[in-house]
């Protein structure tokens, strides 16, 4: 399956904006031939912590434009976006950064993410969420992951036999980009998955952002990597890679959590 990672400066909170500047992208993708294509976090509106007022409803615009792209171009889209939300104990708002997995179809998989990024205060604005998702596309297994999810190797090895592609959407800024390019070839080789990382490139809220978007084969190697630069990158993964990167190196049938406690 061949895959874009959409790697572009977002404008700040303006969503018509970036809706226009992904689908002049998403074209660019298809024409590559991409099945699937990966947005960074939060692309509509940027990593903004005005939450109340930037929070989507489900059906929404921004979720509409995704069912359209996808539609149009026979692709898969995988992006976060500031979604409204209810707390079932207390109903009260809850927005959550939620990545939408959408189908050429029309079918939506939410995956909300887990680990909001309390350094940044975002655990303030956005509620977390509760559950790993894996989606079967073209026959390859994909677990989205959000940015600040990078750092936690529980969920990634919880869902890794069941996954050939985790697929993290991130604004990730420049100050640990070391951190960023170093987390997705561990991903990627602890768990000889497929490791696919899409991050912005521009400013936004004051902070810079330095792209890296990369691609890490199961063994750890990158087979692609983008610079600072605004542009859409593409490559294949190939499922078969994967079960015989495990089958030749079975570190998965060695994993013994019922002895990982005090």
């Amino acid at each position: 399956m061949r895959v874009a990672l959409v790697q572009f400066d977002i404008a700040w909170e303006d969503v018509a904006e970036n809706h226009r500047r992904v689908a002049e992208r998403l074209a660019r993708a298809a024409d590559q031939g991409a099945k699937l294509a990966l947005l960074p976090e939060m692309f509509p509106t940027g990593f903004s912590m005005d939450a109340a007022r930037i929070a989507q409803e489900p059906g929404g615009p921004t979720e509409t434009f995704l069912r359209e792209q996808a539609a149009k171009h026979g692709m898969w889209i995988i992006g976060s976006i500031p979604e409204a939300g209810r707390e079932p104990a207390k109903d009260a708002p809850a927005p959550r950064n939620t990545a939408l997995v959408v189908s050429p179809s029309g079918e939506v998989v939410r995956y909300a993410k887990i680990h909001p990024f309390t350094y940044a205060g975002e655990h303030r604005h956005y509620a977390p969420g509760d559950r790993v998702v894996t989606v079967a596309i073209h026959d390859v297994r994909v677990t989205p992951f959000v940015c600040y999810d990078l750092r936690f190797p529980e969920p990634f090895r919880f869902a890794a036999r069941e996954t050939d592609l985790f697929a993290v959407v991130a604004n990730w800024p420049d100050a640990r980009r070391e951190h960023w390019r170093t987390l997705l070839r561990a991903r990627a080789i602890e768990n000889l998955a497929y490791v696919a990382g899409v991050n912005r490139v521009g400013t936004g809220g004051k902070l810079r952002y330095t792209g890296d978007s990369a691609l890490v084969d199961p063994w750890g190697e990158t087979v692609l990597e983008g610079d600072d630069s605004d542009r859409v990158l593409v490559a294949d993964v190939d499922p078969a890679r994967v079960a015989e990167a495990r089958a030749k190196f079975p570190v998965l049938e060695d994993v013994r959590p019922e002895a990982y406690r005090r």
